[in-house]
């Protein structure tokens, strides 16, 4: 029973493990958290997926085999213990009880023996006598049933542990070392993997998922097995008809379900079903549940900006959510590059909270907002979230494989009283997005921007710029030179390396004394010189010239000085090009877990026995009474020696003690 008890106890600490730390993540996801170090030893020990590890699996055997043993070992005794009245107790022993009543009874001793008897019965006891000579024990007892509490609980855990065993993968492992089963861990088709690969359709348990897009149809499921997978077939097909979704008033998901069509195949009938959170779908012994959500190769058409060169005609790339596709941008050194666009998420809507100004590290996914909502989403503490639209995930992977990850925002979102896109980007799925703002022109769209960075990079339109400046800002044509130099030489710089390349040049040719001052007079002729250029780019773009009063004139400058912060950003933004979407085709796609669990009647089973075991032990109270009649030493009436006991001498027993006294003397008083 110890070596039970401490199997126990490491079944409860890995049970907070499993609680605490989230199971069955992508290994980056615990590298990231931990570091490599301590993923390896953490590895060592499959705490990922704790409930289904060897450990684990061996502990819950174990506990099931000492348990039963001491069952095996204690239950007959247990069980003849209930039964017995111990009738045969000597009546010197008595005496020894510290709850005891010794007292004279006028009756005669069968007359006072069946007065004792009386009473017991009347106090729930059930009874037997034995008759001893001249004498008359009386054994009573109730509360036998404590006995069949410790039995019951000790026999639900090992029914829940059994239970447990036969929903673990257990079953699964059992087939593939003992059953020539080897999981699949290349990429290939449903279609073609071996029967080594796949499990029988009679498969006794099983844990596994399938995703199923709009209008698609599935009849097996993938069950992980370690670093592989296993094929299950269902015995039935399941199509996804619709995919359905409610929104509260914040743009945030309320309620999610699945339309889905049920075919038997082995009598060809279909049925209706909706599946949802909490409401999964029962037949033919497998249970389907909603999980989660993915894309179901949804259909996107991006529009590319180049971000290098004198450029700006966007161009179209066409895609589908899971597949690469094949660009050509030109690098920094005029080289055309090829490059590969991999669209991994298309979000058709994010709510987020733009009171900080942007998204605040990654954006949730779909089914991380839903997973969020708890309540109403609808309430004050929302107030300040909103659906900002449609955004595209992709990955841009160079010739030599070096690859970084961007999120853009399809519609412009308003943040501080400007209009902007939001275009993200990471090193890799364990860093937060940094967001780049770039302004929306008068129709919504990146066009204008673009259209100025390209006339940044064109030395001729500088040179145009910087002609206008000076003849605007200097009345004397000896002065429109040196300002014209200065202008165009504030536009080359910042062309090259931003705001970062116009402080290290103030740094390097200006006194620190001065510095300040200077700082601030560059700044105006770059704000300025910009604002030329923008005109350039607008007129040969054949478009109305720079309101000049007016409150356009304040947005025109507003707009300025953002295009002037999002140009010099570009220096880091690692991507020869920009990707924004234009159009897309949202195809949903169900992600389902499918479980065939036969351990969840006996799990059920066993919980019901263990309270039944803890309410028989806390709440029945075992009592046991014997009383010795036998004839009084002067020949006239009786003597009767009584005694109680019980396992826990509470003070419940205490009173019942007094009470069964009383009622033994009451009797004999004058």
């Amino acid at each position: 029973m110890r070596f039970a008890v401490s199997l126990l106890m490491f079944i409860c600490i890995a049970s907070l493990i499993g609680t605490v730390l989230a199971q069955n993540r992508p290994s980056n996801t615990y590298i990231d958290q931990f570091g490599p170090f301590w993923f390896e030893v953490f590895d060592k020990f499959s705490i990922w997926h704790v409930y289904n590890s060897w450990w684990f699996l061996a502990i819950m055997g174990f506990l099931v085999i000492s348990t039963s043993v001491c069952l095996i070992r204690n239950t007959p005794k247990m069980l003849r213990e209930a039964r017995s009245f111990r009738e045969h107790v000597r009546a010197s022993s008595l005496r020894a009880f510290p709850h005891r009543v010794e007292m004279q009874d006028a009756a005669p001793v069968p007359e006072a023996a069946q007065a004792v008897k009386a009473l017991l019965v009347r106090q729930g006891y059930a009874v037997r006598e034995r008759v001893d000579g001249d004498g008359i024990m009386v054994a009573a007892k109730k509360g036998s049933a404590n006995r069949l509490g410790y039995i019951c609980a000790h026999a639900a855990m090992v029914i829940i542990c059994i239970g447990g065993l036969l929903d673990s993968e257990l079953m699964v492992r059992l087939q593939v070392l003992l059953g020539g089963k080897h999981p699949i861990v290349e990429n290939m088709l449903i279609s073609q993997v071996p029967p080594t690969g796949r499990l029988s359709i009679s498969n006794p348990s099983f844990r596994g998922s399938v995703l199923i897009p709009e209008g698609g149809q599935a009849s097996t499921a993938i069950v992980m097995v370690g670093d592989g997978a296993l094929v299950q077939p269902l015995p039935f097909a399941l199509k996804l008809k619709k995919f359905l979704v409610d929104y509260y008033s914040t743009g945030m998901p309320s309620r999610f379900a699945s339309d889905v069509e049920v075919t038997d195949p082995e009598t060809g009938k279909t049925f209706d079903a909706t599946i949802e959170v909490n409401e999964p779908l029962h037949f033919k012994g497998v249970t389907v549940y909603q999980s989660s959500f993915d894309d179901g190769g949804s259909t996107v058409s991006l529009k590319g900006y180049p971000l290098v060169g004198h450029g700006s005609a966007p161009f179209t790339v066409d895609g589908e959510v899971g597949k690469p596709a094949e660009i050509t941008a030109h690098g920094s050194d005029g080289v055309p590059r090829d490059l590969r666009v991999e669209i991994t998420a298309l979000r058709p809507i994010n709510v987020e909270d733009l009171q900080g100004g942007a998204p605040a590290g990654n954006p949730m996914s779909f089914g991380d907002h839903v997973a969020s909502v708890a309540g109403s989403a609808a309430g004050k503490k929302n107030d300040h979230l909103r659906n900002v639209g449609p955004s595209i995930e992709y990955r841009l992977i160079d010739q030599a494989g070096q690859a970084h990850e961007f999120m853009n925002y399809m519609l412009p979102v308003e943040l501080d009283g400007a209009s902007v896109f939001l275009a993200g980007v990471r090193n890799n799925a364990g860093e937060n997005y940094r967001y780049l703002r770039i302004p929306a022109d008068a129709d919504g769209s990146p066009a204008e921007f673009m259209r100025l960075r390209a006339a940044l990079a064109d030395p001729e339109q500088r040179r145009e710029a910087a002609r206008r400046f000076a003849e605007r800002n200097s009345p004397s044509s000896a002065e429109q030179s040196s300002l014209q130099t200065a202008a165009e030489r504030a536009l080359g710089t910042f062309s090259t390396g931003g705001l970062q390349a116009i402080a290290n040049f103030l740094q390097t040719n200006t006194p620190p004394a001065e510095l300040e001052r200077a700082a601030d007079v560059v700044i105006r002729l770059l704000g300025a010189s910009m604002n030329e250029l923008r005109g350039v780019a607008r007129e040969r773009a054949g478009m109305p010239a720079i309101a000049e009063t007016g409150p356009e004139a304040e947005q025109a400058a507003q707009w300025s000085r953002l295009a002037v912060a999002a140009l010099s950003d570009l220096n880091v933004y690692p991507a020869p090009v920009f990707l924004s979407l234009s159009d897309f085709k949202h195809v949903q796609a169900s992600v389902f877990q499918v479980s065939r669990t036969p351990g969840k009647t006996a799990v059920y089973i066993g919980c019901l026995l263990l309270v039944l075991g803890v309410f028989s032990m806390f709440y029945i109270r075992d009592r046991r009474v014997w009383a010795w009649v036998k004839p009084a030493a002067g020949g006239a009436g009786s003597e009767v020696y009584a005694a109680m006991t019980s396992q826990k001498r509470t003070l419940d027993f205490q009173q019942e003690f007094e009470r069964f006294k009383e009622a033994l003397t009451r009797r004999n008083r004058p």
